[in-house]
């Protein structure tokens, strides 16, 4: 039978070349896409195929991670979601500013921003609910998280005019920490869905909660966790639901994470030693103390001359 070092090897078309490329690049820790993307390069000696896997990628990663990036007139930070893409791909609604965007993907910065339109931004009835809730959230994010970042959008009903129909908002929350030096990144992302169903006046709550850790001192560590729940409330005035959505959303949260934290302060005591079978499969212990019973060791120490 032929080594599998004499079968013939065929070249990998561009099509596939880009896709595996693209694989690494969406799939890249947090933080980290740049250093991948350099390594990609380097492998692929090749500038349009790069150039065309990296223009694919990089958007979607950003929009995977809720980047945040600072707006060049210095009037705040936009995160880089689904919810607020606008056609196009290249522009980014900031509801907090109503102002939109303009994202370089690859660089990871804001190139221009531009007042968002009336056809861009929800109904004054709707900014209503979607503003004070932003501000219990800003609370939240600022005592939770540091330099984290926080962003309500309208995905339903931004055009209502009033009491009397069903509506939906977007929470997303987004908190990155970067210490490469220390060989070590993370991030928290988390979405809300939060449903206004007028009809029967309750307000429904649908969480998905992700965290990524990357350790890579000495080794390559990896940490790829999320967890959903749902909640409800009564649909009460724009105020009360803000602050009845926002003590839901701090409750799965902080529950989430303890639960995480307890579950990894148990890894040394409790779960790497489930990992280990205490005795073999005969059910005894092997005899240290008396490995000449053996008859192996007795061939052996006979065929060396060290027999007791």
């Amino acid at each position: 039978m032929a080594d599998d070092d004499d079968l013939p090897r065929q070249e990998l078309s561009e099509e596939e070349k880009r896709e595996i490329a693209k694989w690494f690049l969406t799939n890249a820790p947090s933080g980290e896409i740049h250093y991948v993307a350099k390594d990609i390069r380097s492998v692929l000696m090749d500038e349009s195929l790069y150039n065309a896997a990296v223009a694919e990628a990089f958007p979607v990663y950003n929009k995977a991670h809720f980047i945040s990036l600072e707006m060049p007139n210095r009037s705040g930070d936009v995160l880089v979601t689904e919810f607020g893409e606008i056609g196009g791909g290249v522009e980014y609604l900031d509801p907090r500013t109503a102002q939109v965007a303009v994202v370089d993907h690859v660089k990871q910065v804001c190139t221009e921003v531009r007042p968002a339109t009336d056809d861009e931004l929800p109904s004054s009835y709707i900014e209503g609910f979607r503003v004070v809730l932003d501000d219990e959230l800003c609370k939240y994010v600022d005592e939770s998280y540091p330099k984290g970042s926080c962003s309500v959008y309208c995905t339903v009903g931004k055009d209502i005019k009033g009491p009397g129909a069903d509506f939906e908002l977007v929470v997303v929350i987004s908190a990155a920490r970067h210490s490469p030096q220390n060989y070590c990144n993370g991030s928290w992302r988390s979405v809300w869905r939060i449903e206004f169903k007028d009809d029967i006046q309750v307000v429904e709550v649908k969480g998905k909660m992700q965290v990524g850790a990357h350790y890579f001192e000495e080794g390559n560590v990896q940490l790829d966790a999320s967890h959903n729940c749902e909640d409800s409330t009564i649909l009460q005035s724009a105020e009360d639901c803000a602050l009845s959505v926002t003590n839901i959303i701090r409750h799965h949260e902080t529950e989430y994470m303890t639960s995480l934290e307890e579950s990894y302060s148990n890894l040394s005591d409790a779960t790497f030693k489930d990992l280990r079978r205490k005795l073999p499969v005969t059910r005894t212990l092997f005899p240290w103390h008396n490995t000449l019973q053996f008859s192996l060791t007795r061939d052996i120490s006979k065929e060396l001359g060290i027999e007791k």
